[in-house]
């Protein structure tokens, strides 16, 4: 025990291993979704459709073994290698991407599609490699404006929060107002009381969470959030009377497509750059935009957790940036190999800093957690959505207080923290966030006289988001 705390310098961050093994727990709960959702997301759910299923479930099953063997290995990385308490995995968002970018344009010929997508990964992998063993990586981050710095933890915190609104369905979507809060009214109308109370129970079940986690945290009780999790997951299938399904039959099919169309599959897909001179520059634009996209995701989510977690220096950056970026671009390079679209740093990691992870012993014990998935993730599964919801919310009370660190008095600082803030659950991305609140303290510092020499990194930054916004369909 001596040595396991002197490796991960558990004592010195003010921790124990029974929080570090609850936090690692929780942020595996809070993001175990991604096992079935990424391949869902790289497919399009084509893979259950009646006429095209044949041609997509094999990608399916490949990108379903790659998720989970990436995750385990980027989250490793973070466990032995910068040893801090995050997890890594595929980033939703950039998967939807990988679709609309390389599926749908092929899709009388998706493995094709699949391929060149992957090649595009890799070599955005290459790129963020080399930004981040050179340290440009780590200087861009920390060029940034303070008052992005500050604003950016509290938007992910925004999104996060989104993000379990929108997953158990406490926020609905709207023809007239875009969104809306949960029509009680509607579930349950007509409806016999145990089917009206299925409708609403995952609602229900959710925000009971939330207040469950504020009254135990209220009254410092360790574990608050995982026992939260553990005791809604109960509780729904006891009210509900539903029970948890579990299907082992795809398992060993999964293996087999893995090995013959997604393991080295990106070396494969070059021929994206094939066709003239279009074709290339298309690809050129494409690998652009996803190194954009994922290190500024990363680098959005190192901000926030490690905020979150008080790990921050000095100068407000996180503690061993540059290894948290080595481990993130190492992770994106491998997942591109093993066949599934970029692996990013998760910003469900903030559930586990809520829990009390402050090392990499917390991320070893969510790495262990998503390789038991590779032969039971129809247990992991059986974790509603009701469940995970109410630590993401937590999550987001938490990290909101950075704004209030934010010099509102000072209005060149006061609207690109706000759009930075706003942006992030309004267009359902990190990158976008960071990317609108860059562009606008560009010009705002422009035209009011107050550009400086340390603003040409954040003014790149606004430039090539810019070029992003108007060249690539996003």
């Amino acid at each position: 025990m001596k040595k396991l705390d002197s490796f991960f310098k558990i004592s010195e961050r003010g921790s124990n291993v029974k929080t570090e093994i609850i936090a690692g727990l929780t942020t595996f709960f809070a993001m175990a979704y991604i096992v079935v959702t990424n391949p869902n997301q790289v497919v399009g759910f084509m893979n259950f459709d009646p006429v095209l299923g044949s041609s997509f479930a094999p990608i399916w099953n490949a990108v379903y073994v790659a998720s989970i063997l990436v995750a385990v290995i980027g989250t490793l990385l973070y466990a032995f290698y910068a040893k801090l308490p995050f997890a890594q995995a595929c980033g939703m968002g950039l998967n939807s991407f990988f679709f609309v970018s390389f599926i749908v344009p092929n899709m009388l010929d998706p493995m094709n599609g699949y391929r060149e997508g992957l090649c595009i990964i890799l070599l955005s992998g290459v790129v963020f490699l080399i930004l981040s063993v050179t340290g440009l990586r780590k200087y861009i981050a920390t060029s940034l404006p303070d008052c992005l710095k500050k604003a950016i933890p509290a938007g992910i915190g925004l999104f996060i929060a989104f993000i379990g609104f929108k997953n158990v369905g406490i926020i609905q979507a709207n023809q007239y107002t875009f969104v809306q809060f949960f029509d009680f009214h509607g579930a349950i109308a007509g409806q016999p009381f145990f089917d009206a109370w299925k409708a609403i129970a995952p609602v229900v079940l959710a925000l009971l969470g939330l207040f469950a986690i504020a009254v135990l945290d209220k009254f410092r009780v360790k574990g608050s959030v995982i026992i939260t999790i553990a005791g809604v997951t109960v509780l729904y299938y006891l009210t509900t009377w539903t029970l948890p399904e579990f299907d082992f039959s795809k398992i060993g099919q999964s293996f087999v497509d893995f090995g013959k169309y997604g393991f080295l599959g990106a070396f494969k897909g070059f021929g994206i750059f094939s066709g003239g001179v279009s074709n290339v520059i298309n690809a050129i634009v494409l690998v652009i935009t996803f190194t954009l996209v994922d290190m500024f995701d990363t680098i959005g989510t190192l901000y926030g957790t490690a905020s979150q977690a008080d790990m921050l220096d000095e100068n407000g950056d996180p503690i061993d940036i540059d290894k948290s970026m080595t481990s993130d671009s190492v992770a994106t390079l491998t997942g591109a190999a093993l066949g599934t679209s970029t692996c990013t740093t998760f910003v469900e990691s903030a559930a586990g800093v809520a829990a009390g992870g402050r090392t990499g012993l917390a991320s070893l014990v969510t790495a262990i957690c998503f390789a038991a998935c590779l032969f039971l993730t129809p247990l992991a599964a059986i974790v509603p959505a009701c469940a995970t919801a109410p630590a993401l919310m937590y999550v987001g009370v938490l990290m909101l207080k950075n704004f209030s660190k934010v010099d509102m008095s000072d209005i060149s600082a006061a609207v690109p923290a706000f759009l930075a803030l706003i942006m992030m659950p309004l267009t359902y991305s990190i990158s976008n966030g960071i990317a609108i609140g860059a562009i606008s303290y560009v010009i705002i510092r422009l035209c009011t006289g107050k550009f400086t020499k340390k603003d040409i990194v954040v003014t790149c930054i606004a430039v090539l988001f810019t070029l992003r916004f108007f060249l690539v369909t996003m």
